[in-house]
């Protein structure tokens, strides 16, 4: 339920689905122009022409969707204004209104509803009913919930005052685009200026996805020409070169080391070692031929002069609430560490010694803010992250939330008070407060903030409003230090 709950409250607005479109139209995606020669291999030039069909189509795609975001985000907009003045004149939460107004309303559908559905649609879905019953109920579910949205859409706009001046199409140019009105709510203003500050996040993650899929394209074009120019220097094919060099280096995989990945995997092998065998040393010698062609590429490379003219988009500095957060650091710190994160995620526990050393080593400069991204697939997550808000009521954020990283495959309800304990935490409050949810609107604040900055996986990081995507603590440390001089 929570997690439809801020997926409306996000998409109040149900918007009609765009029909596809060639991208024509500039989306505002690209920070800078994509040079006409993206790479040169020892004389031999890359060109835009030499990006596959296959990217450039997808790299439409993805642009598609910031066009498309901006056609939609008007409504966006205005809904969203019209919600937060209703939650103003109701004193609650704009989640409480959802809560009240759609949640609640949306009538549970029924065994029989759910099976008429899926007698309907069965030919696309996956599965027996007996399967698939719990998805197609939360889909039902959703539905009603959507019309719901809509309904309340639109009754808060037949009693308000809403003026729509234009639609935004292509992005601003100039500053006076920017600033210039497209709708009025009641005495509020929206500018063209407002609808690109929201797309910001989104434009970001599309530029990071298209950089990475013309990179990967680039560099397998470079790999591809380096084969091609040695091939031609031994006068011999490219499969005959790769076949001496690789292949017949590659030593034959053995029963030891077949078993071993076995035992290691056989959680994730159906059937024993002795059937699935062939398929184990298959696989694993299949890897080891691509692990020694990337290391030929690499020697390749490095006899190589190598040019690549692709620049990584960098990150726009994002406004990011810090108040009412666990934080370590002063306040006044030139730099200020934001992280989203999930207590069920490994990747976070791994991160989080990295960020604790960080903090450590510069001291006053920095300041480490924790904001909870609790991910859907992680059962536990959002509750655990009620917990460590509860810790932090009685000073202990820290201390429980180290305990919680040590202990990600056991954070039911019993295990985060028997947590509470380890730590020495009052625990009739700690309790309380748990089970009364008294912090689950504060966690929630968090996800919806973290979808409006494009977070869609944790750990993820921000030094001084910025993204950043190497987690590593040498990047971290360089970023830091670049950013203190």
């Amino acid at each position: 339920m929570k997690k439809l709950l801020f997926v409306l409250l996000l998409m109040f607005v149900v918007a009609a689905p765009l029909a596809a479109q060639k991208v024509e139209t500039d989306c505002g995606c690209e920070d800078k122009p994509l040079p006409e020669v993206l790479g040169v291999v020892n004389g031999v030039k890359i060109t835009k022409q030499d990006l596959s069909p296959e990217t450039r189509s997808r790299v439409e795609e993805l642009q598609r969707q910031v066009i498309e975001a901006r056609q939609r985000e008007l409504d966006l907009q205005i809904d969203s204004i019209l919600l937060e003045n209703e939650a103003k004149k109701r004193g609650v939460t704009q989640s409480q209104v959802i809560k009240e107004e759609v949640i609640a309303k949306a009538q549970a559908p029924t065994e029989a509803e759910a099976q008429a559905f899926y007698d309907k649609n069965k030919a696309s879905i996956k599965g027996e009913f007996k399967d698939e019953k719990n998805n197609v109920i939360e889909y039902l579910r959703y539905q009603r919930q959507q019309e719901l949205a809509q309904k309340l859409a639109e009754r808060l706009r037949a009693a308000a005052q809403v003026k729509v001046i234009a639609k935004p199409t292509a992005p601003p140019a100039t500053a006076a685009d920017r600033a210039r009105v497209l709708a009025t709510v009641n005495d509020k203003q929206i500018t063209m200026g407002d609808i690109e500050n929201s797309l910001r996040p989104l434009i970001f993650n599309v530029q990071e996805q298209v950089y990475a899929l013309r990179k990967q394209d680039i560099d397998v074009k470079v790999n591809d020409t380096l084969l091609s120019q040695e091939a031609q220097k031994k006068g011999i094919t490219t499969r005959a070169l790769l076949d001496a060099e690789v292949t017949a280096k590659v030593p034959l995989v053995t029963d030891a080391e077949a078993q071993a990945f076995y035992n290691e995997n056989k959680d994730r092998i159906s059937g024993e070692f002795a059937q699935v065998k062939p398929q184990v040393v298959q696989y694993m010698q299949e890897r080891k031929e691509q692990e020694a062609t990337v290391a030929y590429a690499d020697q390749l490379r490095r006899a190589s002069k190598i040019e690549v003219n692709l620049a990584a988009p960098e990150s726009p500095s994002f406004p990011i609430a810090t108040d009412d957060q666990p934080a370590k650091g002063t306040a006044k710190a030139s730099v200020t560490i934001v992280e989203f994160t999930d207590f069920q995620c490994p990747s976070c526990a791994r991160q989080h010694p990295v960020l604790e050393r960080i903090v450590n080593e510069f001291g006053d400069r920095v300041r480490l803010v924790v904001r909870d991204f609790p991910l859907s697939q992680h059962a536990d997550a959002r509750k655990a992250a009620e917990a460590a808000e509860a810790a932090r009521e009685q000073g202990k954020y820290w201390e429980y939330v180290a305990v919680l990283f040590k202990n990600q495959s056991a954070l039911g309800v019993d295990k985060l008070r028997q947590y509470a304990t380890e730590v020495g935490l009052d625990r009739a409050k700690f309790d309380a407060s748990l089970d009364s949810g008294k912090f689950a609107e504060k966690v929630q604040r968090d996800v919806i903030d973290g979808h409006k900055l494009g977070v869609n996986g944790t750990p993820t990081l921000y030094i001084n409003g910025k993204r950043v995507s190497d987690h590593s603590y040498e990047t971290l440390k360089a970023t830091i230090e670049s950013a203190l001089k």
